[in-house]
């Protein structure tokens, strides 16, 4: 399955090599780029149904994105289940639930990701979702890039080892390479 899923990220250009400066702050000499999948509803759907067969037996009454990678992985995998699919975004730099969207007290909740590293943006999300009484019960995503543990159990279509450094120890920065940081989130 992991190759399917790699060789797929591979044809749309997902997987880039280079110099980049990650959300986490750190560097790094690859960068999966999942937005590249997802402009191609066929082959996301493909990916994503591993992903969907590895959570259905789960109890999910809601499954919930954060913006900007989550949204559209939070409404195929709401499509794939049959479950209601909301979104949680930054207002000022804190995530929060708008747009009439609601959660129940009780819900059970699939946080969804493109990618998951430090879970910085789930874990966001999770303080919002129990601010509303609603449990969240793991994190789906595409790529699982986790080297720690999250504190939830994460459902990846593949799992990928990408290689970070912080800026200080970064051997692309010592050889002058120029970096570019292909993340929506803003970097404190």
């Amino acid at each position: 399955m992991d190759n399917m899923v790699i060789d797929t990220l591979k044809e749309v250009n997902a997987l880039l090599e280079g110099h980049f400066l990650l959300s986490s702050g750190k560097h790094s000499n690859r960068y999966c780029q999942c937005a590249k999948l997802l402009q191609y509803p066929d082959k996301a759907e493909k990916v994503l149904k591993l992903v969907a067969e590895k959570v259905k037996d789960l109890q999910i009454d809601l499954v919930v994105g954060p913006a900007m990678g989550g949204i559209i992985v939070a409404y195929e995998l709401g499509r794939q289940l049959g479950k209601p699919a909301i979104f949680t975004e930054r207002v000022e730099g804190v995530m929060s639930l708008r747009r009439g969207f609601e959660i129940l007290p009780g819900q059970k909740i699939l946080i969804t990701e493109d990618v998951v590293t430090t879970g910085k943006s789930s874990l966001e999300t999770v303080e919002v979702i129990k601010s509303f009484g609603g449990e969240v019960i793991g994190i789906a995503c595409i790529a699982d890039r986790t080297t720690t543990d999250v504190g939830l159990p994460v459902y990846g279509a593949v799992k990928l080892q990408i290689e970070a450094w912080d800026k200080e120890n970064c051997p692309l920065c010592a050889s002058g390479i120029e970096y570019v940081k292909p993340g929506s989130r803003a970097i404190k």
